[in-house]
């Protein structure tokens, strides 16, 4: 049976869109960790493009901590949580925006659990990893049932909803390549700081809707930390930190394998796919299975 010309076409051109998902990944890695060794090496007064977390016990050590809010704070930001200020779901739970006292908008993380001293160490190791392109974690709380984490605002949202997300709060926006290109650099540079880092952070659900973007289209990598404080404070392995089903998991990890900094690199390929597709990964046919979408 003959194959039919445009699926040879198909074929090739999935190929050669792989071929440039890799190559921009590798250019944007090796970019990234030469300018984090000129920066380590120059003598100017400028600030570093990376902030390196405090060390545990130092002197700076309690300027670390996240900041303790408490739920009456968090309440009024939110109008007791109303619906009008629900804006998602992630893995941790709701996502609220709130208006603090002081005139800050943040993002409010909330799900039903009991306290635990496990969330606060946990939380205030989150808070001393800092970059640029990483989503800042503000506080946390623990009242009355309910843990909660406190992020930064970013008013552009998930890159999910600019990119294919339909419906009345679509955000679908038309981006041009080198837009396309300053979101991978930026999504690139936060995840390489967690790998960089000693010893490495992974994400373990690093995905399209988690690369938010400010009012600038800055990216910014937001869940760092949430997979492995739900592993520790829920007592659950490693499995819990990746969505089996999802696309974006690397197919070489099955229940029984902890995830590594090649499983992360997977899903950050499955993102510049989707990036530079403008469509959603487990929509585009013709590759076999979704699990396999970059075999």
């Amino acid at each position: 049976m003959a194959i039919p010309i445009a699926a040879v076409a198909g074929g090739i051109g999935g190929a050669l869109l792989l071929l440039g998902v890799i190559l921009i990944y590798y250019f944007l890695m090796h970019h990234y960790k030469n300018s984090s060794n000129r920066n380590s090496d120059s003598a100017s007064s400028d600030p570093p493009a990376v902030v390196e977390p405090r060390r545990e016990g130092g002197e700076s050590s309690s300027e670390a901590k996240a900041r303790v809010f408490r739920l009456r704070e968090l309440e009024h930001a939110t109008k007791h949580f109303d619906d009008s200020h629900l804006i998602g779901y992630g893995s941790f739970g709701m996502v609220f925006k709130g208006l603090l006292y002081d005139g800050t908008i943040v993002a409010i993380k909330r799900r039903l659990a009991a306290p635990r001293q496990q969330f606060t160490e946990e939380v205030v190791h989150m808070s001393m990893v800092h970059h640029r392109n990483l989503v800042r974690l503000l506080g946390y709380c623990q009242e009355s049932g309910y843990q909660m984490l406190v992020f930064e605002y970013l008013p552009n949202g998930s890159m999910r909803k600019h990119l294919y997300e339909t419906g009345m709060d679509s955000h679908s926006t038309k981006l041009e390549f080198k837009q396309r290109l300053s979101i991978a650099s930026g999504a690139s540079k936060g995840l390489c700081h967690l790998h960089n880092h000693q010893p490495p952070i992974l994400h373990g659900n690093f995905k399209t809707a988690n690369v938010l973007v400010d009012e600038n289209f800055i990216a910014k990598v937001s869940g760092v930390g949430v997979s492995r404080l739900l592993e520790t404070i829920d007592d659950v392995g490693p499995s819990h930190s990746v969505n089996r089903a999802s696309v974006f998991r690397d197919p070489g990890v099955d229940q029984n394998t902890l995830l590594g900094e090649a499983s992360d690199v997977y899903s950050f390929g499955v993102f510049l796919w989707e990036l530079i597709t403008g469509r959603e990964a487990s929509h585009i046919g013709g590759l076999g299975s979704n699990e396999r979408l970059l075999q």
